[in-house]
């Protein structure tokens, strides 16, 4: 019997027929074929190509295998960089996409048997970071391209570079302000001398506004200087405390300015510490408290040490009475306030990663006063909420 016309009915229904996927039972990796039913896939391992294919790859089989382990590895890295980035995702959702294309490798002809061992072999070989929990395996692709790590590094270059000029603008601010109290000090005020006569008989002459007069005889020259030397006294005094009080007022408006520039620049760094804070904490070198009771009660409230952080929100610890290790992660534990004058790491907030030392608990507000021990503010005295510090192991 001849084969069907293209538009002939019974051609029509076969490509309806093998629309989709179909399934895997009836599917010939190596010849790349794919069966509708049982009676087509005994047809097709009793043809001639198949058992030529059979043949070759009887010669290498390893060969064929690491060629269709290479592809399945090439394609899911290429779905799951494309797709998804860099972001933390389960493994069975990059791999039922995968599978949507017919055209795809099958797991079966690979050397991984399943999914969850293809995951730990990616997580080996450092292609992406993988991590188990109760809901199954995540992974997260780490991006080795040299463009996104250049820009990555230009990133991190032009932050540092808006960190400097903050830190420069706050320095030229403390240097106006520097120089502005020094140039109050250095103001000089006015210096008034006595009126003196060499000889007696010189005449003194004051010229008052408009009206000029000399003195006359005796008489009139004394009483003329007597009331020339009040008013004198008077407009000096009057003009000493108009003097001063323009220039305390000048000095006023001056500070307030300063202090407006000085107030914006705190409420800045202020938004600035608001916005440092972030959702991980966990540190390595810490120790812990175990607060879930899926684990039972021989771990429950228990204190552990953080040997190791996996992404950002998990941790291998190290229990400090037995000595088991765990994977826990960051909501099954929490914080420990060690006794004043202990050592402490600070996890959250504007100084993250700095270790300091337990002065006081102030129970009133949930906080303490920690003295900073390392970092560019070494010595300064600062209050950190409980749960953004621990003790240091």
């Amino acid at each position: 019997m001849g084969k069907a016309d293209f538009l002939s009915p019974k051609a029509i229904s076969n490509r309806i027929k093998s629309k989709g996927l179909q399934k895997l039972r009836w599917y010939c990796q190596m010849c790349q074929k794919q069966c509708r039913d049982e009676n087509g896939f005994k047809c097709h391992c009793m043809s001639e190509s198949h058992q030529r294919q059979l043949l070759l790859a009887s010669e290498n089989p390893n060969k064929f295998m690491d060629f269709f382990s290479n592809e399945f590895k090439n394609e899911f890295l290429e779905l799951l960089s494309r797709r998804f980035g860099t972001k933390r995702v389960h493994n069975n959702i990059v791999y039922n996409e995968y599978i949507s294309d017919r055209e795809h490798v099958h797991m079966n002809s690979t050397q991984w048997e399943t999914l969850t061992d293809f995951t730990k072999w990616l997580g080996r070989e450092g292609l992406c970071k993988v991590d188990e929990t109760p809901k199954g395996w995540y992974v997260q692709y780490i991006d080795r391209d040299p463009e996104t790590i250049r820009r990555q590094e230009e990133q991190a270059r032009k932050k540092k570079q808006d960190l400097d000029d903050e830190e420069r603008a706050a320095k030229f601010i403390e240097d106006q302000v520097r120089r502005g109290r020094d140039g109050k000090e250095e103001d000089e005020s006015p210096v008034f001398t006595e009126l003196k006569r060499e000889s007696e008989e010189e005449k003194v002459a004051f010229n008052l506004g408009a009206s000029s007069s000399t003195a006359g005889p005796s008489t009139s020259s004394s009483v003329l200087r007597a009331s020339a030397l009040k008013t004198a006294a008077a407009s000096s005094s009057t003009k000493r405390k108009d003097t001063s009080s323009s220039s305390d007022s000048r000095e006023k408006k001056r500070k307030s300015a300063l202090e407006e520039i000085i107030e914006m620049e705190e409420k800045k760094k202020k938004q600035q510490q608001q916005s440092v804070r972030t959702d991980n904490w966990l540190q390595p070198s810490i120790v812990v408290k175990v607060v879930t009771k899926r684990l039972g009660e021989k771990y429950y409230k228990k204190k552990a040490v953080v040997m190791e952080v996996r992404d950002k929100y998990a941790a291998v610890v190290k229990m400090i009475d037995s000595g088991d290790k765990l994977k826990l992660d960051q909501n099954h534990v929490e914080t420990v306030i060690p006794a004043p004058g202990k050592q402490v790491l600070i996890l959250n907030g504007p100084h993250r990663d700095t270790q300091a030392t337990l002065e006081g608990i102030d129970e009133k507000n949930f906080c303490a006063t920690l003295t900073l021990v390392s970092g560019q503010q070494k010595g300064k005295r600062v209050n950190v909420a409980y749960e953004d510090f621990s003790k240091l192991a």
